[in-house]
């Protein structure tokens, strides 16, 4: 279990992190999201002892991390995928942890071979793809079988299978009762792995509750319903106190009532449907919905001018 109780970390005049509480439980997969400069890896930083906070507390199953003994075994944590030395292999990189963290040799070859890498293990890391250094990083985490994981982006670089063997890997390891934290800014993916999640924006605490609660209060919820018979469907929503709205598309789009007594409506009117079905917004949009407000970089919707060819210019006059 990971507990960060009033975590703050001041830089100078910006505070990058504020006054942030909540738990990591085990057992489950918690997702870590926020915007970009929102404060997620210096939280990650402060849980590893990497930095040290202004304010607050962090404690790693109740110990700080600098008081672990053999952190490795406890904790294990990706953050930087190349934080590796270029000319070793993978086995001695492995290894040189291992011996520092009084992990057994065996465990070097059993997290190389969970990762996939143990046909590459006495090549040097310099040569490694980004997606065969972020395996490497991950059998690192991995290295001292602990009970607490944590990772910062752990399908940079992966390939499709390997993006799916990551993601049943942290399900996995939640399963055995392990608590695995992850952060990603790919939204598809973390509504795929995570059951809870902690949302922070602008260093300050947004959201602490499971990913179907989080959707259903930052999304909007309808039933979309089409037929042939759109006046006498109309009539019999109205007649039933229910309001629709038009889509643009020939549907209509019902707010506060459910599918199965709009099929019922329907039914007892003699109403053919064509489409009856409920939509709720995705994960990615029920989190541009909450940290709107919070974001520090806006890119321009508008396209850039294009840009006259070479030379056009001087010819000009």
């Amino acid at each position: 279990m990971i507990e960060l109780e009033g975590l703050t970390k001041r830089y100078g005049e910006k505070v990058a992190v504020r006054d942030l509480t909540f738990t990591v439980r085990p057992g489950i997969v918690t997702g870590f999201l926020g915007p970009n400069g929102s404060g997620k890896s210096t939280t990650m930083r402060m849980i590893l002892g990497l930095d040290h906070p202004t304010a607050g507390d962090v404690r790693i199953d109740g110990t700080h991390y600098d008081r672990l003994k053999d952190p490795l075994t406890r904790i294990g944590a990706l953050l930087e995928a190349r934080a590796m030395h270029p000319g070793r292999s993978a086995h001695n990189h492995l290894l040189c942890l291992a011996q520092s963290n009084g992990i057994p040799e065996r465990r070097v070859h059993e997290a190389l071979d969970a990762v996939g890498l143990t046909a590459v293990a006495r090549k040097k890391a310099k040569g490694f793809s980004l997606g065969m250094g972020q395996r490497l990083g991950i059998a690192a985490a991995l290295l001292g079988d602990p009970r607490i994981l944590m990772f910062d982006e752990p399908v940079n670089g992966l390939d499709p299978e390997g993006i799916h063997w990551i993601r049943t890997l942290m399900k996995s390891l939640a399963a055995q009762g392990r608590t695995v934290f992850v952060s990603s800014h790919l939204m598809s993916e973390m509504a795929l792995t995570a059951d809870h999640l902690v949302v922070i924006g602008q260093g300050r605490l947004l959201a602490d509750t499971s990913m179907a609660e989080f959707i259903e209060r930052n999304s909007r919820s309808y039933v979309r319903v089409r037929s042939p018979q759109r006046e006498g469907l109309l009539d019999a929503l109205h007649r039933a106190g229910v309001t629709a709205v038009e889509s643009g598309d020939g549907a209509l789009e019902v707010d506060g009532s459910g599918a199965e007594r709009i099929g019922e409506l329907a039914a007892r009117g003699g109403l053919v449907l064509h489409e009856l079905s409920p939509r709720q917004a995705s994960l990615e949009e029920a989190f541009m919905q909450l940290t709107a407000e919070s974001v520090e970089y806006h890119a321009h919707s508008t396209a850039p001018a294009p840009r006259r060819p070479w030379g056009e210019s001087w010819k000009k006059g």
